[in-house]
């Protein structure tokens, strides 16, 4: 095709064989008018044809013969086969007969203007006797004309500025008139003329030039971004462009009637109704809606460069609170056919908990980065290792205490699986509902391919009989179909976590197990762990505890508790360094899988330990303390026989009964008033089971978080938030040498009985062995060692008491009043206070 141009150029315009620049722009415009529009849609209207020579006969044959013999005529054309263009004969055939006087035809257009008034032509005077000479041309007289009256250069035909004008609609450069190439013109600049051009159209004329180009400039916007947007805003734009096509078809339909007859200097004057032919004026009037048209697409079009998905339905979204009626509307309807998608895709996340996002226009996006969690939807036998156990939703538990989901476990999946995108959440959906179908879609999600519930198709039936279609011009409907869906999916979600994976047994087991809420099995496991617990930790056996652990389960009521809970109850050593005992590396272990582990994720699960540790200790401790105080009650008529020791055996005895007293307290505000309480009200939470799964996860966070915070006596101040725990461990540890020191104690004086009773043998000449002297040394070294460690618990027991009655919290000043409920350590303080400026004299 290059070819053939370039030789029809040089054919047409031999200046150009040599001008290779003036070449180079003919070719380019021939390619401009080969990529028009016009004249495309111009189909053959045999009918319309025959209707304007049939008006043109009757007006110059009133008669109607030869009305009716044209129509007998056509009659028998149409019947002839051999014929291939009829239409363009008949068109050619009115075409000659209109050309010697002009009919009056009937435009596609209506008129939109009065005819203008018949001009007379004046008389000829003697002034103009001289151009009006018979002997010149009508080109010397019109240039004759043109002197004597002072106009100068003439001005080029309005048909030949319309036709270029047409071409401008469509973003095409004319003959005489081009775009110009900048950027963004200012309004003003859309055109230029060509060299000489200028001063050959009148100032009214460029005026309306400029206007018309506008609508053309806006137009090659829309087109050249057409390709960039999305698919339903491509849709609608190129309806709407189908729309313009058909309006510049009809405008060149007018031009076509034209009627054209060739005048001097081979310039062509092309004279057209004056009733109901189109002119620049009448073609402004009609492309005034069209501008405003293209206004707002050019907005849509550079809006969708930098936007996409909902923040370009928030872009249009914001044009339906203008004022104007036309704005408004047209902002409705593309608004409508631009947020169809967007409602496609949410009606598939709301009621079956699918993301079909493939350009990532929706306002939740899946997280791309683990590679396994793309796939679940389409392998969901994947996170049960490819397979599932009686209740449809475990797997087998790993030795390691791993959970079946590997390194991505059941919340990290819920958490981070998908992600709300605000600002790609439309404006008129609003941040509280798109929360709302962002946990809806997420929990449906959850219930079909991580907890493979088989009854997901009923609860998706369900929601859909919630609400109907979700469109943009029903909003009032969306949100009733949002909320009910929410309380639908909530519902069912808390359903499955509570009767299918019996979620309150496994929270039960841990406050019973890991929280030693079982006293009769926390004492078993106490007495039948304490002896290999108090060994070095290297030659401690785990097989040896988990046989140990098991006794304990049979010999106490925890037997009775769900096998399923059994199981997952294991006892471990924790990672031990050289020169520590059994009880420092032992703990408890409660194994979850998903989807519990969604709950009980590992950061739970350690707050757990924490807690059993310091739960464990201090059930050492009182075991400790129970039978030294047995030992001594039982043991008093063997002291009788030492008077001299019965005053230290009162002071052993009373401040034992006051390190019990400590530990009991201490016992009580844990259990009573920390960890039923908080179980109190995550229980009446699910039993409610109001919420999502956001909630649940947050309710039980809350619960744990309670009772770390109260149970360990955490403080709010930065850097000194286990101050009071390492206190009350340490008061822990003294509480057990002074218990050793006791138990040394009182071997002693069983010794000195037994060596006094010799005595007493002997006397009687009764030999019962020999009679081994006692250091007296050992008796004070113990007593010292007795009362040192009493003194240290004291003021332990008093510096914890101080920081508690200063505390934030409410339960834990509450404590320190029960620890000293008669200020037994405040008076105990005031009298030390006083001997301390005595001994500094």
């Amino acid at each position: 095709m290059q070819q053939n141009l370039e030789s029809l150029v040089c054919c047409i315009v031999p200046a150009a064989r040599s001008h290779e620049r003036l070449k180079q722009d003919l070719i380019s415009h021939c390619h401009d008018i080969l990529s028009s529009h016009l004249g495309r849609s111009h189909q053959p209207d045999i009918g319309h044809i025959s209707v304007l020579i049939k008006r043109h006969l009757q007006q110059t044959s009133p008669s109607g013969a030869s009305s009716l013999k044209f129509t007998n005529l056509l009659s028998r054309l149409l019947d002839q086969s051999v014929l291939s263009k009829k239409h363009a004969s008949i068109l050619f055939l009115q075409t000659l007969a209109s050309s010697p006087q002009p009919t009056a035809t009937t435009s596609l257009l209506p008129s939109i203007a009065i005819p203008p008034p018949s001009r007379e032509i004046p008389t000829p005077t003697n002034e103009t006797s001289s151009w009006l000479s018979k002997n010149k041309s009508k080109a010397d007289i019109l240039r004759g004309y043109r002197r004597d009256h002072g106009m100068g250069n003439s001005h080029i035909s309005e048909s030949l500025v319309l036709r270029d004008t047409l071409y401008l609609l469509q973003g095409i450069s004319g003959k005489y008139l081009r775009f110009v190439s900048q950027e963004d013109p200012s309004p003003q600049e859309y055109v230029i003329f060509l060299d000489g051009m200028d001063s050959l159209i009148s100032s009214p004329t460029k005026a309306l030039i400029h206007r018309l180009s506008e609508i053309g400039y806006l137009y090659t916007r829309v087109e050249a971004f057409i390709r960039m947007i999305e698919q339903s805003l491509c849709h609608h734009l190129q309806t709407q462009l189908t729309e313009y096509y058909r309006l510049i078809a009809v405008l060149e339909s007018q031009m076509s009637m034209i009627q054209s007859t060739e005048i001097g200097n081979g310039e062509v004057h092309q004279s057209r109704e004056e009733g109901t032919g189109l002119t620049l004026r009448r073609l402004d009037v009609w492309m005034n809606d069209w501008r405003l048209r293209m206004r707002m697409m050019s907005i849509c079009v550079e809006g969708a460069r930098d936007t996409q998905g909902g923040a370009l339905v928030n872009l249009i979204h914001g044009y339906t609170d203008n004022g104007d009626p036309f704005v408004k509307k047209f902002t409705n309807r593309l608004l409508e056919e631009v947020s169809k998608p967007f409602f496609v895709t949410l009606h598939r996340w709301l009621f079956s908990g699918e993301l079909n996002d493939p350009f990532s226009e929706f306002f939740v996006a899946i997280d791309a980065a683990p590679g396994q969690a793309q796939d679940r939807h389409l392998f969901p036998n994947i996170e049960n290792g490819g397979h599932l156990s009686g209740d449809g939703g475990f797997g087998g538990l790993s030795g390691d205490g791993e959970d079946i989901l590997g390194t991505r476990g059941g919340l990290r999946s819920w958490e981070t699986k998908y992600h709300f995108q605000k600002d790609m959440l439309p404006m008129f959906v609003g941040e509280p509902f798109g929360k709302k179908i962002f946990s809806t879609g997420k929990s449906l999600n959850f219930i079909r391919y991580s907890c493979h519930d088989s009854d997901w198709v009923i609860t998706r039936e369900k929601m859909s009989n919630t609400g109907g279609t979700l469109q943009y011009s029903d909003i009032a409907g969306l949100e009733r179909s949002i909320d009910a869906a929410y309380q639908v999916a909530s519902q069912r979600l808390f359903e499955v976590f509570i009767e299918k994976f019996k979620l309150l047994d496994h929270l039960q087991a841990l406050k019973n197990y890991l929280m030693l809420g079982h006293g009769d099995f926390a004492d078993q496991l106490m007495d039948a762990l304490g002896p290999n617990l108090a060994r070095p930790a290297n030659t401690l056996y785990r097989h040896n505890l988990t046989a140990t652990l098991e006794t304990a389960i049979r010999s106490s009521n925890a037997q009775n508790d769900p096998p399923d809970v059994l199981r997952r109850l294991d006892a471990r050593m924790l990672e031990y360094s050289h020169g520590e005992m059994g009880w420092d590396v032992f703990t408890l272990e409660y194994k979850v899988d998903a989807p519990i582990d969604t709950i009980l994720d590992p950061q739970s699960m350690e707050k757990y330990l924490k807690l059993f540790k310091h739960l464990w200790q201090m059930k050492r401790v009182e075991g400790a303390l129970n039978k030294g105080w047995m030992r001594m009650t039982g043991g008093g008529r063997s002291f009788l026989r030492i008077p001299e020791m019965e005053f230290e055996w009162h002071q052993i005895r009373i401040l034992t009964a006051e390190m019990i007293h400590f530990i009991r307290q201490m016992q009580a505000y844990c259990h009573l008033e920390v960890i039923e309480c908080s179980w109190k009200i995550l229980v009446d939470f699910l039993n409610a089971r109001e919420g999502d799964l956001d909630s649940l996860i947050d309710a039980h966070r809350a619960y744990l978080d309670r009772m770390v915070k109260k149970v360990l006596l955490r403080s709010q101040k930065v850097g000194k938030e286990d101050a009071i725990l390492s206190q009350v461990h340490e008061l822990f540890a003294v509480i057990l040498q002074f218990r050793e020191a006791t138990d040394n104690f009182y071997n002693h004086c069983l010794s000195e009985a037994s060596r006094r009773d010799q005595r007493r043998d002997a006397a009687r000449g009764v030999y019962t062995g020999a009679d081994e002297e006692q250091q007296p040394q050992t008796a004070e070294a113990l007593l010292t060692r007795l009362k040192a460690y009493g003194a240290t618990f004291s003021d332990r027991a008093q510096t914890i008491v101080q920081y508690l009655q200063v505390h934030p919290d409410l339960d834990c000043r509450f404590l320190g009043i029960r620890l000293s409920f008669s200020d037994f350590y405040k008076t105990r303080k005031e009298p030390q206070a006083q001997l301390q400026p005595q001994k500094s004299r």
